[in-house]
């Protein structure tokens, strides 16, 4: 399996882990894959892709959440 998103592109990073002395070692930091299927095709997605295309499919079909805020307050009496 890849390391890679496959539809951004987006890899592992370079970060430090440190010590207590503050010692400063390399180490790979992988990003989040999952695996989804899209269109009979398996893919791994990193979950920024999964997170954008969640809310594209929402808003074509219309069912974007919205805010309760009238709902949440009462009136006082």
């Amino acid at each position: 399996m890849s390391k890679f998103c496959d539809t951004c592109g987006r890899g592992s990073l370079f970060a430090q882990t440190r010590s207590k002395s503050m010692v400063a070692t390399k180490r790979k930091q992988f990003i989040n894959l999952q695996t989804k299927s899209i269109d009979g095709k398996r893919l791994q997605m990193c979950t920024r892709c999964i997170k954008g295309i969640t809310k594209i499919s929402a808003k074509k079909n219309k069912t974007v959440p919205r805010r309760a805020t009238n709902r949440t307050k009462r009136k006082a009496m």
